[in-house]
């Protein structure tokens, strides 16, 4: 298992996973909430997400339900950040969206998994944060992992799965995502 200073490590039984869980069912019903609502109701949109995330959002942030999450608590978005119907954060490592950010439809952005060894799957969960840097789009049913940061600009292929970091000013695409190209106006 590889650790450094970005790894939080929560095991099974203890007040960690505790309070993982308890933020778990906090998050879970305000999403229910969230969820029943649609494109025009903007501003409760809005208002319950700053609720699930802990800090007012920008009036210029744009959410489409539905939208899940495991927790919440460790998101923050800037201004002008829209994000697509059905997508999902789950945010224990830490999850930072700047401006300007464009996530399309059915996105996920995981930042907690578990340990790949048989014998210690259940016996912890590894959290690694997330960047999504200023101007990114992340195009449909792209996935981004935990550990990594989407440069300045870049652009994130639909379906396509991020393992690595990604440089300012490319676009990725692939399973796993590869560099394909640098984009500049």
């Amino acid at each position: 298992m590889a650790n450094d200073v970005r790894t939080t490590i929560i095991p099974r039984r203890t007040p960690e996973s505790a309070a993982m869980l308890a933020n778990i069912k906090r998050a879970m019903a305000i999403t229910a909430n969230l969820n029943r609502l649609t494109f025009n109701d903007a501003d409760e949109v809005r208002a319950l997400f700053s609720d699930l995330i802990g800090k007012k959002v920008d009036d210029s942030f744009v959410l489409i339900p539905p939208f899940y999450t495991a927790g919440g608590v460790d998101i923050s978005v800037g201004r002008n950040v829209f994000v697509n119907q059905n997508c999902t954060f789950y945010d224990l490592g830490g999850l930072d969206i700047a401006d300007d950010v464009m996530i399309g439809p059915n996105g996920s952005i995981i930042t907690s998994g578990h340990p790949v060894e048989p014998s210690q799957r259940r016996a912890f969960v590894l959290a690694k944060p997330v960047v999504i840097e200023r101007n990114v789009w992340i195009a449909a049913g792209a996935t981004i992992i935990g550990g990594v940061t989407v440069g300045e600009n870049s652009v994130v292929a639909a379906g396509s799965v991020v393992t690595k970091t990604v440089p300012p000013n490319m676009l990725v695409g692939g399973n796993p995502a590869r560099v394909i190209r640098s984009i500049a106006d």
